[in-house]
């Protein structure tokens, strides 16, 4: 049995942004899952290239998503394109933020 990349998602909103304190789901950092029998994809970004934490969001990440039953490993993907705004966070992310 697989996890769905519904759970997936889940286990990602757990990762906190540190430096605005909301979950990367929300934010809209994530822009794909798949997950493939035990092995888990994961396609991200981070709000901007010069992040100090990027090593450490990706680590978070991975950890989060390898914590759910039935995934033996999780591959993280991080792009830049799309380059990432604010318009890709949810609506309660932007209220919060003022946007």
């Amino acid at each position: 049995m697989t996890c769905s990349e519904h759970e997936v998602y889940q286990a990602i909103q757990t990762v906190i942004d540190p430096e605005v304190g909301f979950d990367i789901v929300s934010l809209g950092l994530i822009y794909g899952v798949r997950v493939e029998g035990e092995d888990v994809y994961v396609r991200m970004t981070l709000s901007t290239k010069g992040c100090p934490l990027h090593e450490l969001m990706q680590q978070w990440t991975k950890e989060a998503v390898l914590k759910l039953e039935n995934v033996a490993t999780c591959t993280i993907e991080l792009v830049w394109e799309p380059a990432w705004n604010i318009s890709m966070a949810n609506d309660t992310v932007k209220q919060a933020l003022g946007v």
